[in-house]
């Protein structure tokens, strides 16, 4: 039982069940929506198609290392993460980059889900790199990354509206006012199709 951590906090292993389902759910949502927006954000970028569909394939599965923390993560679930639960969240996309390697994914895929993590001013993980250091592939994943945690629903908060001061706050990087407006209208249009 120690492979789901403190089980007193469910009354039955129906409800970690259920737990389970929801989550993995959630996962493969946040995964569709990530890769939809990293495509469409390479497109609008000019990119190749053959980058193009590597940033469908690197949105889908950046977080597939998740599930090998879920152990550490399913006996707590309303609050936001303390720093011992942090530390094994941050190992994500190491184990995400160990699983996509032993598959034979290109290194395109790889880089950008081993340093999706990164931020442009180097404060990211897992090798806080900055700027033009960071794979572009990573970088694009990031973006659309933040974005779609800030557009969806969390247990510890409510989705962003993206009409709102706070929400251009959190999501500003090192761009221009053009360069964000840009970004703004592909990612947003791209979520407004998808959602019809």
């Amino acid at each position: 039982m120690e492979f789901f951590g403190d089980l007193h906090n469910y009354e039955t292993h129906e409800q970690l069940k259920k737990e389970v389902e929801n989550d993995l759910s959630d996962a493969i949502q946040h995964g569709i929506l990530v890769s939809i927006l990293a495509r469409r954000l390479a497109i609008e970028l000019d990119k190749s198609r053959e980058f193009c569909n590597d940033m469908a394939v690197a949105g889908l599965l950046h977080d597939i290392g998740k599930l090998k923390l879920s152990k550490y993560l399913y006996w707590r679930r309303e609050d936001a993460l303390d720093d011992e639960e942090m530390k094994y969240v941050r190992m994500h996309p190491t184990l995400s980059y160990e699983v996509l390697r032993s598959n034979g994914y290109s290194k395109r895929i790889l880089d950008a889900i081993y340093y999706h993590h990164e931020n442009f001013d180097g404060s990211g993980y897992p090798k806080n790199i900055k700027e033009y250091s960071i794979p572009e592939g990573a970088r694009i994943l990031r973006v659309c990354d933040v974005f779609a945690a800030l557009i969806s629903n969390r247990s510890y908060r409510s989705a962003f509206d993206v009409d709102t001061d706070k929400f251009a706050e959190a999501f500003k990087f090192e761009m221009t006012e053009e360069e964000m407006r840009r970004l703004f209208e592909t990612l947003t249009s791209t979520t407004v199709e998808n959602a019809d």
